[in-house]
């Protein structure tokens, strides 16, 4: 019984007090463990010191989280895309068998930035990471997706290139495989045999599964290098040799808006010393380039599709794929020579648009299979995983949780979303705007004079007029100005 004047949420609280200075080498993940009931009234429908509330119903079991995030994979690298070259027997099959979203994008196309957004839920004008060598401050990892899982009882794995800042957190992980910098593609093992970076994801990847506790939730992070290129090597796309026969005898067909004359329709600024001609005259200058470029781009591809069929196999007999989520998103888009260019960073669909697909064993049948029109983003991640936790995001996460859309409930949802690229580099200029199914508006806020871009997507989704300068759409571009500065507001 409640003394006058106290709930039986402080006595609750009291008691815990008690019960960590009587036992002060209690872990805190023990401690929220075997209390956290206890301290949220029983929530659960338990018996805990007498305590119980028959009137609230159970929460649904946690379940595993399997994240895959690929490195300058496009939204169309898929055959579940439409993609008729490409060979993703396992991503195809898990868009079968899950949720493909059909407009997923990154909020900034460039590893480093987006990669922290996906951990930490934000858009990088609150996260405040534009470039590589940033860390995450200990606030902000305390309420990253890994560390709130962790500290919510999950066994959590971390697997390759993690991509942000120069202090990595490897004690955070029970398991840790990550990798600084970009890492290398070409390894050998311990007898000197050759082994590409991408299986050696893989091994780790079945490993960590195999020391998982038996019981304990828990949450896999594989950070792949590809089908990034290796940088400073000619080759540029090192693929696992053991794929060098596919595409052999096939023809792959020319990019569409990929000639010089569409390259030299950019304004002057843009044209002299861009990072993104650059790499195109290092990967897609010639047929002969192109040709060995796109077919690498493809055969790495296919090497985190074996992975992933390594993993579900590995799932099915240990008996845990009826409670594992696995999701694939990409980190960026890519070009691969359209508009005369090759990389990312700009607002432009081939750089921004990505893969996600999720594929969540509770789902019912009649879910199983479907393509989802909403806006889906990078910043969604984190917010999604906590829920499959059954954990609240944090204040600071500004991501949406996407478990809704997947269950076909229609709530209120975002209709655009703010793109913004603010890495400071000579030779890419910054860039920013606002993006819808239907418009995109974006900026050149550093050139003078300052450049706009405005395309009509629901008439041009190849974004190949800018309407800029157009009076039938003034208006439209106005409103979009102030979209922008809406948006920049609410971001921060």
């Amino acid at each position: 019984m409640a003394t006058h004047g106290t709930s039986q949420r402080d006595e609750n609280a009291l008691k815990t007090t008690k019960i960590m200075l009587q036992y002060p080498t209690l872990t805190r993940k023990r401690l929220k463990t075997t209390f956290l009931p206890f301290l949220l009234g029983c929530t659960f429908t338990l018996v805990v010191g007498g305590c119980t509330n028959p009137d609230v119903s159970p929460k649904p079991q946690p379940q595993n989280i399997i994240f895959l995030l690929t490195d300058d994979q496009r939204w169309d690298a898929l055959g579940a895309a439409g993609n008729p070259y490409i060979q993703t027997p396992e991503m195809d099959r898990l868009a079968e068998e899950g949720t493909l979203f059909k407009h997923a994008y990154v909020t900034t196309p460039i590893c480093a930035v987006s990669r922290a957004s996906i951990l930490s839920g934000q858009y990088a004008r609150r996260h405040g990471i534009h470039g590589f060598a940033t860390d995450f401050t200990p606030i902000q990892w305390a309420n990253s997706y890994p560390e709130l899982l962790r500290n919510a009882g999950y066994f959590t794995g971390f697997i390759g290139k993690f991509g942000v800042g120069r202090n990595l957190p490897d004690t955070t992980f029970n398991y840790w495989r990550g990798i600084p910098g970009q890492p290398q593609y070409e390894h050998t093992d311990e007898q000197g045999t050759y082994k590409h970076l991408t299986r050696m994801l893989a091994e780790q990847s079945l490993e960590f599964l195999d020391q998982v506790p038996n019981g304990q939730n828990f949450c896999l992070s594989i950070s792949f290098k590809a089908p990034h290129v290796q940088d400073r090597d000619p080759r540029q796309f090192l693929y696992d040799s053991a794929y060098i026969d596919m595409f052999q005898e096939v023809e792959m067909p020319g990019p569409i808006n990929g000639t010089d004359s569409v390259f030299q329709t950019f304004p002057d600024f843009f044209t002299q010393e861009n990072e993104a001609r650059l790499r195109w005259e290092m990967r897609f200058a010639t047929e002969e380039l192109y040709q060995h470029s796109i077919k690498g781009y493809y055969r790495l591809i296919y090497g985190v599709d074996v992975t992933l069929g390594a993993i579900r196999k590995k799932l099915e007999e240990k008996g845990l794929a009826e409670n594992t989520v696995i999701v694939l998103m990409g980190d960026n888009g890519f070009f691969l020579g359209e508009r005369g260019l090759a990389g990312k960073w700009y607002a432009y669909d081939e750089s921004i648009h990505v893969p996600l697909l999720i594929y969540d064993p509770e789902l019912p049948q009649a879910r199983r299979g479907q393509q989802l029109e909403p806006i889906a983003l990078n910043i969604d991640l984190a917010p999604t995983f906590l829920s499959w936790a059954n954990l609240p995001p944090p204040d600071s996460m500004q991501g949406k949780n996407l478990r809704p859309l997947l269950k076909g409930e229609v709530p209120k949802w975002r209709e655009d979303f703010l793109f913004e690229h603010l890495f400071d580099h000579p030779k890419i200029p910054k860039s920013e705007g606002v993006v819808s199914l239907e418009e995109k508006y974006f900026v050149y806020p550093e050139v003078e004079p300052v450049h706009e871009e405005y395309y009509n997507l629901a008439e041009d989704a190849r974004e190949t007029q800018n309407l800029i300068s157009s009076d039938s759409y003034e208006s439209k571009v106005e409103s979009q100005r102030e979209r922008l500065e809406e948006l920049r507001h609410a971001s921060k």
